[in-house]
């Protein structure tokens, strides 16, 4: 039997769920970036969008990108340390939450910039 199994799956199945959102978060990200080539492949856009809205939907896309990596370096930083805790007989204290706030407050960025593009290049295509 594994010493403090439950806890280790636990673990284990936070480490997973950060995985699947980092990957949701690059997927995200990927369609920001090609939305314009969505657009065209609808037949919704004849047009080339504007430059200053490319920029914003490149931008969008690019820092999802960027965030979903980081994602996946952090989760696994965050599985690593918190496995070594669990088998550690020493009090340590928790990693509080002030990481997470900070994502999500990236994360909300990231979706107001990605709104204002898709927006943008909505209103444009009418």
């Amino acid at each position: 039997m594994i010493r403090n199994f439950r806890d280790h799956a636990a673990n284990e199945r936070t480490f997973l769920a950060w995985v699947r959102t980092a990957i949701a978060v690059l997927a995200f990200g990927f369609l920001i970036e090609r939305f314009d080539l969505l657009l065209k492949a609808a037949g919704l856009s004849s047009h080339t969008p504007a430059t200053q809205g490319y920029d914003l939907g490149n931008i969008a896309g690019a820092s999802s990108i960027i965030l979903g990596s980081a994602m996946f370096v952090l989760a696994i930083i965050r599985f690593a340390k918190t496995a070594r805790n669990i088998d550690s007989n020493d009090e340590r204290p928790g990693a509080g939450s002030k990481f997470d706030v900070a994502l999500a407050g990236l994360m909300s960025l990231v979706g107001i910039s990605s709104f204002l593009y898709v927006s943008h290049a909505l209103t444009a295509v009418r």
